[in-house]
């Protein structure tokens, strides 16, 4: 798809995976801190052992890559690795969906608050409706790793946003979303704590899993976003039809 100046389209290449990667290395490493090895820093890429199994989905801009997702459905998931998020959470509640996990999602600074993410969904929209998936999930983050300083987002999800039980995951090292008292929670403060790609995905009807997951490698508190497509509010089905484009 183009638009603008702007393409989405798959990773076909090893020079496409390798902007991928530069690009999320600028992202997650040199602007949120994530550790890297010796021989991913020399080179400036961000990469793990999941990345063959994927497909990657990039926005190019005059043709430098500009953005990414990389998506895992459930097929693939089975024949190959396994989700990544299975590392954080149990998933066992989506093993009988057509489910599709989203990962490591990331915009180049130059193009945030843009049409880029816009771009991007409109074509993983496309995706979404050609394989027939009902359930979105992936891992999503707050920056550092201190649970403090987020207890009253993480409470506005618990109370708000948290998952049906049919779709409830739970986090692996357990700790609780619920970190104070609701009666004291600022909700207008709460939220603006709350990432804009998390807040994205609410507003598209998603929810959140039960409990956060500390990552340290990464170092971020993780959440795990789930959204079933047929529960999803009318007024941002536009989101996932062709007709929009």
């Amino acid at each position: 798809m183009q638009s603008h100046q702007f393409e989405t389209r798959f990773a076909q290449s090893e020079a496409d995976m390798r902007a991928i990667q530069r690009l999320r290395y600028e992202v997650f490493v040199e602007e949120m801190g994530a550790k890297a090895s010796e021989t991913d820093r020399a080179e400036r890429l961000e990469r793990d052992r999941f990345d063959p199994y994927f497909d990657h989905l990039m926005l190019c801009h005059k043709g430098l890559v500009v953005g990414a997702y990389r998506l895992m459905r459930s097929d693939m998931a089975a024949k190959g690795i396994g989700f990544y998020s299975a590392a954080e959470f149990d998933l066992g509640k989506l093993e009988n969906r057509q489910a599709l996990e989203l990962g490591r999602s990331c915009i180049a600074k130059t193009h945030r608050g843009g049409m880029g993410m816009h771009l991007l969904w409109d074509a993983l929209g496309n995706y979404v409706m050609h394989h027939e998936i009902d359930v979105l999930f992936g891992v999503a983050s707050f920056h550092g790793v201190a649970l403090a300083p987020l207890r009253q987002a993480l409470t506005f999800l618990h109370h708000k946003y948290l998952a049906p039980e049919d779709l409830r995951v739970r986090s692996h090292a357990y700790q609780s979303l619920d970190q104070m008292a609701w009666e004291m929670v600022d909700q207008r403060a709460a939220l603006k704590q709350i990432p804009p790609l998390i807040r994205a995905y609410l507003r598209l009807g998603g929810f959140v899993g039960d409990g956060v997951y500390i990552d340290e490698g990464f170092n971020t508190v993780d959440v795990c976003l789930i959204m079933d497509t047929n529960r999803m509010v009318q007024r941002y089905k536009d989101y996932y039809s062709k007709e929009r484009l």
